[in-house]
């Protein structure tokens, strides 16, 4: 109850205004920014090395990660004229949920056309926002759950493929170093160390280095992986001390089946942050977020991820690894998420920060990664048992993750429709298994309790 008692003090880190002194508010600025910096760089990681960029524009995309991950969370903590963002304690970031789409686009076009898709991802969240009120039936937990649920299951194979070396790395006269031949030993041992270093500071470390379980495990297996001469760190010495980002460096081009399969990530992904507004304000502030809040927000995310597209950064969400830190701790106050916010925004225009992370080995990546996708997939059956697991329910999740995971692995299942159809259906299975949700939860009948 302490936290009850001094939360009305101008200076208390309780409080949502108030101006903390700067001992207190570093220190969990620094927490933020440990949490969420690996989760926000690795899909712009993934994604270039999907398109396969050049060093130079990998090192771009890494920076606009992290300055549009630090505009996005300053617009939702100080809303603009106060009508452009939520005013809640949210950290916002690159989010996982686009990634099989994502890499899928890159793969079949170029990163232009992620930005183009993503603007019209960003006018959907405008105005799934603006209707918020309507459209949140279409979305209850067991939907959102079983999407959740999907996008988890869809990365393994990414995350495998990184934790071989990956599948890139596999002509043996290219490479100066054997040992990054994809499924080697090396790669294996160096991902499985990686990956038990993770899990040991997960469940035996506390405080500040549970947090940073992921940013430590990555940094041991990056050791290693220098001991076997996987690590070149001539990008770092090239990139410079400071660069802003460029605008429309990568261009935007618009299909209208990426488009199609991205607007439909975006939609969704403005209904789940219900969830982490709600669980934000409960957690911290003891009441629900106002249905003004949730508007503002959800239209900030929107018009946040228009100028991210314009900047070069990939897709934000709210980031529920920082609801968590907020809702643990209680500490509400906006000018530690802001100093956060500043902290991520100064690791953005730095190139040489960005350049270290492209020398990442694709096993420590892996390693690293696997854990995450996992609690991906984990978040999402927590909300789906959320709800009554009846014959009715159990057939909604079943039938989606079957159709959706199942058209997307059998690549050639969709080989006689147009590329358009192939682009929205079979490279992400997120689409098919949302549809195919909202559909059967609309016609199927309703048990009785």
């Amino acid at each position: 109850m302490a936290e009850k008692q001094i939360s009305g003090r101008k200076g208390s880190i309780f409080d949502l205004d108030g101006v903390p002194p700067l001992r207190q508010a570093l220190p969990l600025a620094i927490q933020h920014v440990v949490a969420m910096i690996v989760g926000c760089v690795t899909p712009a990681i993934l994604v270039s090395n999907a398109a396969g960029l050049a060093v130079e524009d990998r090192v771009l995309l890494i920076q606009a990660a992290l300055v549009i991950a630090a505009l996005s969370t300053f617009i939702q903590l100080f809303p603009i004229f106060g009508v452009l963002g939520s005013r809640l304690p949210m950290i916002m970031g690159v989010s996982f949920a686009y990634v099989p789409s994502l890499v899928a686009v890159a793969g079949d076009y170029d990163v232009a056309t992620i930005f183009g898709a993503q603007i019209v991802g960003g006018v959907v969240a405008i105005l799934v926002g603006l209707f918020v009120k309507k459209l949140r039936g279409l979305f209850p937990p067991l939907i959102t759950g079983t999407v959740v649920f999907t996008i988890g299951l869809s990365l393994y194979p990414t995350a495998v493929n990184y934790m071989a070396g990956g599948t890139g790395n596999t002509d043996a006269a290219r490479l100066a170093t054997p040992a990054l031949l994809y499924g080697s030993w090396q790669n294996w041992m160096i991902a499985i160390l990686t990956l038990i270093a993770v899990t040991v500071l997960n469940h035996y470390a506390k405080g500040l280095a549970k947090l940073a379980s992921i940013l430590l495990g990555m940094a041991f297996g990056y050791v290693v992986a220098a001991f076997f001469g996987m690590v070149d760190l001539s990008p770092v010495a090239e990139a410079g001390f400071f660069q802003l980002p460029k605008i429309m460096h990568f261009g935007i081009s618009f299909d209208i089946s990426a488009c199609t399969a991205i607007g439909i990530l975006f939609a969704i992904n403005s209904i789940q942050a219900i969830g982490d507004y709600t669980a934000t304000t409960i957690g911290g502030m003891d009441r629900e977020p106002t249905d003004g809040e949730l508007q503002r927000g959800i239209v900030a995310y929107g018009a946040s991820n228009i100028l991210g597209a314009v900047l070069g950064g990939l897709p934000t969400a709210t980031y529920s690894q920082n609801v968590g830190i907020v809702v643990t701790t209680k500490v509400i106050n906006r000018i530690v998420l802001g100093m956060a916010a500043a902290l991520i925004l100064l690791a953005g225009l730095v190139p040489k920060f960005s350049a270290i992370l492209t020398t990442i080995p694709q096993c420590v990546l892996g390693g690293a990664t696997i854990s995450v996708f996992a609690s991906i997939a984990m978040t999402g059956m927590k909300l789906v048992t959320s709800a009554p697991m009846n014959y009715r329910n159990t057939s909604i999740v079943g039938l989606a993750a079957a159709l959706g995971m199942g058209v997307s692995q059998a690549s050639a299942s969709l080989s006689q429709f147009p590329d358009w159809a192939t682009t929205i259906f079979g490279k992400s299975p997120v689409v098919v298994a949302t549809i195919v949700a909202i559909i059967l939860n609309i016609i199927l009948p309703k048990e009785e309790a």
